[in-house]
């Protein structure tokens, strides 16, 4: 099976301008995910999808390819990931004759990640061939509600009506994919990230819920690296090194 991992980086950003090649800890933040997919030994080739030459030149400075610059209609705002993932691949194919059976997703927003993660996701496709996708998700024991048409609270599952301690109580899984997805390929043809048979890579941190889109994010993210330096070093991800 080979497989590619994809990492969109688009220019423009509103939230955090400039956020995909800020410095965090001495190096742009698109070099972390690069490091961590390059690490990963199940992975054949890293392709970095952006729309700008610089941060295209960054990319390709910490061990990404970069073999075109994704153009204007699939780097617009209201762009889907899904489309991003699809255009890339199906292009990336075409130009270079290669073909994949397994294709991984990883953002740069998402920063505490491990490689180990995408290594669990890529091999759980390898050993079930009944699997489409396998993603970091965490685990939670909150309750969730959402509105009814009628504008009206309701729980999201009729169970979390019971309430327990933690330690007994059955857990929620929020998605984390853009910490690690690992899908068939041809759903991304599809236009499709995941499909519906999946495997949970579980992962229970609060680091996972930081995700970086706005000056405050980038602020925790950065107070949390710095903290778990001092304290806990083994829980960062691997530190990114340029070519």
């Amino acid at each position: 099976m080979r497989t590619i991992c994809i990492i969109p980086a688009r220019g423009g950003s509103k939230g955090l301008p400039g956020k995909n090649i800020r410095p965090l800890a001495g190096h742009p933040l698109i070099a972390w995910p690069i490091t961590a997919a390059r690490n990963c030994k199940l992975i054949d080739a890293v392709i970095l999808s952006t729309d700008s030459p610089l941060i295209a030149e960054i990319g390709v400075k910490y061990g990404a390819e970069v073999p075109f610059l994704r153009p204007e209609n699939v780097s617009t705002d209201t762009a889907t990931t899904e489309e991003t993932l699809s255009y890339t691949l199906k292009r990336f194919e075409s130009e270079t004759k290669q073909y994949f059976d397994t294709a991984v997703f990883l953002t740069a927003t998402d920063f505490f990640r491990k490689t180990e993660w995408i290594t669990a996701a890529v091999d759980a496709l390898r050993v079930d061939n009944t699997l489409e996708s396998a993603f970091v998700a965490s685990s939670t024991h909150k309750n969730f509600w959402q509105k009814s048409p009628e504008d009206k609270p309701e729980r999201l599952k009729e169970w979390m009506k019971v309430y327990s301690n933690r330690q007994v109580r059955r857990p929620s899984y929020r998605e984390d994919t853009g910490l690690a997805c690992a899908s068939r390929a041809s759903l991304w043809r599809e236009g499709r990230r995941m499909g519906d048979v999946v495997k949970l890579i579980e992962v229970d941190s609060a680091l996972t819920a930081l995700d970086i889109h706005t000056e405050f994010d980038f602020f925790l993210v950065e107070q949390a690296y710095n903290w778990f330096a001092s304290h806990s070093p083994l829980i960062l991800p691997d530190l990114p090194s340029p070519l």
